[in-house]
């Protein structure tokens, strides 16, 4: 009964209305679709639904391409969708629904490669029912589905016609280029590569890898290693996208890869918050005994996270006190200033005096420098770092132009901590690095250690997110936790303690270091990003 009644009392005359409104929409969207070149894809094709009311009302009456016949779920329903199978991945421009008059008030357009995981490309909450017409989709798929989840009215939802257009011809789209080129490790013949992936309409099947504009090599991944290489000789390398209609991208910006002889891995060794007033190397205080033991473990690199002496910073106390200590290593030093280091009556001038080029490679208290695969970037949180600074400005451009497979940066205070010193002024400058991708930032500030889980700018947990480590153990007296953060995964204090750090062109590992030797947190190795 309720069919038929449908069918006499709100249906009569709606396949004459249908065919007006469709051929309406056709001409007021002709000069579009013609000038795009599009195609109906969807008619014929195999159709499925969530239900269906009845065998006459079945899922292929929506693609059949006839105004009277028609789908319609089950009545009073709650979600419900219509798929369409394209029969192959293609390019999708346009969907347009004819609505019977049980409508969907809201719904989403999705599409998919495979029939079971499903991207939305569109969705409203404020249908209107008649003929919608939804253009500028602009992506591609196998399968095409309406999935409709308010009801307009009592009844289910019901649709004439569910037509999916896209490009006619043969795919002369290319891939957009590849991006972030950069070399993630040398060996004395070799150099290996990374890149972010293209984007195409369909798909990227796979990358040409070029050297000095001549094609080596291919990879249907995002990673290449180039061998039979001569040792210190600089080679130009880009990478170029390839699609499966077999259309090839403008190529990546250059690189240079040089084979280098000798061990791919090397140490850094890293702590803030270091010598107090009288500190010196005839005493057994905190700086003097972080100082053995970097001694002990003889790191390719030192890097400090400000605060490095105390209370003032001043170029006396620096000669007095950290000279003694933690200066036998200021010719491997790369350092960092804090707070501290603005108590002096000029800011930062006995940081910047003692250190000299050191401090300021490149003129600023922030700057960046390249080893073994690995681009490292200083900053400086007693600077401005909000949006529109001289500082933030610098990082966005120095990021851009890192050619290294893995990038840690390093300042005084943390944005996150379990401790009591947390603070935002690096949140700007920590979102610039994680869309960077950034593996690890190192931080002082609050004297104890504290390592992080990756995570993004908003403490939420992500594997392409940064590592935090708070190193604030190099000398001075510990400080207690308060309350443990989200992603916080080890935390220590109580001791002077150094970080220690193995790298290789493509990984990172870490032990935490007590002055005894003894080893109090230990991590990786861990894939750079």
């Amino acid at each position: 009964m309720r069919t038929a009644l449908r069918g006499r009392s709100r249906t009569r005359g709606w396949p004459a209305v249908v065919a007006v409104l469709a051929l309406l929409a056709t001409v007021l969207t002709f000069g579009r679709t013609a000038s795009a070149a599009e195609v109906l894809l969807s008619r014929g094709k195999p159709a499925s639904a969530s239900s269906s009311e009845s065998s006459a009302l079945g899922p292929a009456k929506a693609v059949d391409g006839k105004a009277d016949t028609r789908w319609a779920s089950k009545e009073g329903a709650g979600a419900q969708w219509l798929s369409v199978d394209l029969g192959a991945d293609v390019s999708i421009s346009r969907v347009r629904l004819t609505w019977e008059a049980a409508y969907a008030k809201a719904y989403r357009i999705e599409v998919s490669p495979d029939g079971a995981s499903w991207t939305k490309v569109y969705s409203t909450s404020a249908g209107n029912g008649g003929v919608e017409d939804l253009g500028g989709l602009a992506t591609h798929g196998r399968h095409v589905r309406v999935y409709a989840s308010t009801r307009a009215t009592e009844y289910g939802y019901s649709l004439w016609e569910f037509e999916v257009f896209g490009a006619g011809g043969p795919d002369t789209t290319p891939p957009s280029a590849p991006t972030a080129l950069r070399v993630t490790g040398t060996t004395p013949t070799g150099v290996s590569l990374s890149w972010t992936a293209s984007t195409d309409n369909v798909g990227v099947t796979g990358y040409d890898v070029l050297r000095d504009g001549v094609r080596v090599g291919t990879s249907t991944g995002t990673t290449y290693t180039d061998t039979g290489l001569t040792t210190g000789v600089a080679y130009s390398y880009t990478v170029r996208a390839r699609d499966a209609a077999g259309n090839v991208s403008a190529p990546s910006a250059a690189v240079i890869g040089r084979p280098q002889a000798g061990s791919s891995s090397f140490t850094v060794v890293a702590a803030g918050d270091i010598s107090d007033p009288g500190c010196t190397s005839a005493q057994q205080c905190g700086a003097e005994q972080t100082a053995r033991r970097i001694e002990a473990i003889d790191p390719d690199e030192v890097l400090t996270l400000g605060d490095n002496q105390y209370d003032t910073g001043s170029l006396a106390d620096y000669r007095n006190y950290y000279d003694t200590t933690w200066g036998r290593f200021k010719a491997k030093t790369r350092p960092s200033p804090g707070n501290h280091e603005f108590d002096d009556s000029t800011p930062e001038a006995g940081y910047k005096a003692y250190f000299g080029d050191r401090a300021t490679p490149a003129g600023t208290t922030w700057y960046s420098w390249d080893r073994g695969g690995w681009h490292f970037i200083a900053l400086d949180s007693e600077q401005p770092m909000t949006d529109d600074s001289d500082q933030l400005q610098w990082l966005r451009s120095d990021l851009a132009n890192n050619a290294q497979g893995c990038v840690a940066a390093y300042w005084h205070r943390p944005l996150y901590s379990s401790g009591p010193q947390a603070d935002k002024v690096s949140q700007t400058a920590w979102q610039v690095l994680y869309d960077a991708h950034t593996d690890l930032v190192l931080n002082g500030h609050d004297h104890l250690y504290e390592r992080y889980a990756p995570q993004n700018p908003k403490a939420k947990a992500d594997p392409a997110g940064i590592r935090e480590l708070i190193v604030g153990t190099g000398g001075a007296d510990p400080y207690d936790f308060e309350s443990p953060q989200p992603n916080s995964e080890k935390r220590v204090t109580g001791s002077p303690a150094v970080l220690k750090l193995t790298l290789t062109p493509g990984t990172y590992s870490g032990q935490l270091i007590r002055y005894d030797g003894s080893q109090l947190d230990s991590f990786g190795p861990v894939a750079c990003h």
